[in-house]
Formats: structure tokens, C-alpha cells, sequence
């Protein structure tokens, strides 16, 4: 009888579901207000009120979090209407996009590519050691062209928060 390795768990950001409230309470938000405000200055009609609603939605839209998930191997995040899915085992780039918002960018050797934010990563200690020990495969097998140095600068965040946690739930800080 074989033995067979174990398959490594999914892990998930968790603070999606929360994050994704945030987003439907906030569009909520704004659409009661609009319809309020148009009721009380008693111009709301069928046209303004599906105005206010699609407005809504794209807010939605915008606000909406990518939920990130990663696997042995693998990292995917999922907006509304689109997936994408790199191989972390075959990196051959990782860049830090820097403007408005922060954003790491995952190149594989197939020409697939995911962007997520750093934060996502910093928030979930178990999705940035499957990146970690995927990334470090990457390295091993030669495919990691580019990207050691913002690895290396997003661990130095990562362990600069853990400690940071250590202390204060420890009451050193």
C-alpha cells in the first residue's frame, strides 16, 4: 500500500467577508441616502431612483474585495466578474506597483499574472507562508528572475507586524 503526502489545506484572506459587508453596508448606505434625499425634496422618480440604484452598484463594484486564496503551488483571486490564478511555484517576477493603492503583481512562467494587496498578505500570516514556500521553490528552480528584493521588503513588513503584535498583546509595547 502507497503512502500518500497529505494535500496541503486552502487558505483564505479572512478578512474578506468582513471587507465584502463593508462594501454592500457602504453602497447601501449611499443609495438610502440619495433616495432619501430625492424623496424629501420630492423629486424622486421610476428614471432618478434606477439612476441612484446603478450609482450604488458601481460603488459596489469598486469597493468590492478580490477574495485571495491560495493553495500548494498556486494563488487566486477572485473579483466579481473575473479569476485569475498564478503557478507560485513557477514565479519568474514579483513587482510592487506603488500609486493610490498598493499593489504586489505575481508573473508565472505561463504568462499568468494576479495582482493583490500587500495588506492581504500582512493580515494573513497562513497565506503569506504558502507564498513564502512557494516563492522560495521559485528561487530553488532558477524561474525567479525578478522580485527577491520586494519579497524580501514585504517579509521585513510582515515580521516588523508580528513583533509589533507580540509586544502589544503582551503588554511590552
Amino acid at each position: 500500500m502507497e503512502h500518500q503526502q497529505p494535500e496541503s489545506p486552502v487558505v483564505c484572506d479572512r478578512q474578506w467577508a468582513p471587507d465584502l459587508l463593508s462594501a454592500v453596508g457602504c453602497s447601501g448606505v449611499v443609495l438610502g441616502l440619495l433616495l432619501l434625499v430625492d424623496r424629501g425634496a420630492d423629486t424622486l422618480t421610476s428614471e432618478r431612483g434606477a439612476v441612484w440604484v446603478t450609482l450604488a452598484a458601481l460603488l459596489f463594484a469598486v469597493l468590492c474585495p478580490a477574495r485571495v486564496t491560495a493553495g500548494e503551488g498556486w494563488l487566486e483571486t477572485r473579483r466579481l466578474l473575473v479569476t485569475r490564478r498564478v503557478r507560485t511555484d513557477r514565479l519568474v517576477s514579483v513587482h510592487c506597483l506603488d500609486g493610490v493603492a498598493q499593489r504586489l503583481l505575481l508573473r508565472d512562467a505561463f504568462g499568468d499574472r494576479v495582482e493583490i494587496d500587500p495588506q492581504v498578505l500582512i493580515g494573513n500570516p497562513d497565506l503569506w507562508h504558502r507564498l513564502d514556500e512557494d516563492t522560495r521553490r521559485s528561487i530553488a528552480a532558477g524561474s525567479l528572475l525578478c522580485g527577491r528584493t520586494a519579497l524580501r521588503r514585504l517579509a521585513e513588513r510582515i515580521d516588523r507586524r508580528t513583533v509589533e503584535t507580540v509586544f502589544r498583546v503582551s503588554g511590552l509595547d
